[in-house]
């Protein structure tokens, strides 16, 4: 294979599962990083801020990860508008606070007041939270999810994702949502627009994202199977290769 210039790595079901690093991860990182590549992280997650991830990814693997090289959901989702749209109501997706604040976007709490919903996974989901966004998107708000992942991996299982809420809102309006992750536009743009000449490679977990993202772009596309997707399963897209887990890939890279 010819090494790319741009690295792309997912990151649940990745370099981490929960808060439990994948063995080998920050090896594999630190190999990269060494051999001059270009690393960047994109995350579906839109939990945390970039701050937040990067400390994330150096505390469980051992990486220095900086946030100038994630990119997130939550950051396409906050891209995706214009300040004129008015006030922002947040349904989850903790992580955009800090994206539309850079922005000069507005939020509020009570849904009469939103010209825009934004959804996205909610760890302290709420019934009252779950009644505001569907009120507002009922009224006439934009609705803008961060992802339709409906899960996430995790040491214990697969648990439910930002998909799941965006579903439930929904069901509940009738309104399909404006989607900003991958492999959606939002995400692609901030991506392209952060990476090196030289070619890309994605590393992920799930096909009809990150392999998604990968494939739109014309990036090549590595499955890991230390995620959402199980060996021997159906897999579309098809990847360019397929690996246990991130610990395989200097391998594959001949670095």
């Amino acid at each position: 294979m010819r090494v790319p210039r741009n690295l792309i790595f997912d990151l649940d079901g990745v370099l981490y599962r929960g808060e439990e690093a994948v063995p080998g991860a920050g090896e594999t990182l630190a190999r990269v990083a060494a051999a001059g590549l270009e690393i960047v992280f994109v995350t579906n997650n839109s939990t945390r801020t970039v701050h937040q991830t990067a400390k994330k990814i150096a505390t469980l693997t051992g990486f220095d990860a900086q946030p100038e090289q994630v990119v997130s959901s939550a950051q396409a989702a906050a891209a995706m508008m214009t300040v004129e749209e008015g006030p922002v109501l947040l349904f989850g997706a903790a992580g955009a606070q800090s994206a539309l604040a850079e922005r000069g976007l507005t939020m509020v709490d009570d849904w009469r007041d939103a010209g825009v919903v934004i959804v996205g996974l909610d760890p302290g989901l709420s019934y009252e939270g779950l009644t505001s966004a569907v009120m507002a998107v009922s009224n006439g708000a934009r609705f803008i999810a961060t992802n339709v992942d409906v899960t996430y991996p995790t040491p214990e299982g697969l648990w439910p994702g930002a998909g799941a809420l965006v579903a439930a809102v929904q069901a509940a309006t009738g309104v399909e949502p404006e989607v900003a992750g991958k492999p959606h536009a939002a995400m692609r743009k901030l991506l392209r627009d952060r990476l090196s000449p030289g070619g890309s490679l994605v590393v992920g977990d799930r096909p009809e994202t990150d392999l998604a993202l990968g494939v739109a772009e014309g990036w090549t596309t590595v499955l890991v199977l230390s995620g959402v997707t199980p060996p021997g399963a159906e897999v579309v897209p098809q990847p360019d290769y397929v690996i246990d887990t991130v610990a395989d890939l200097p391998s594959l890279l001949g670095i």
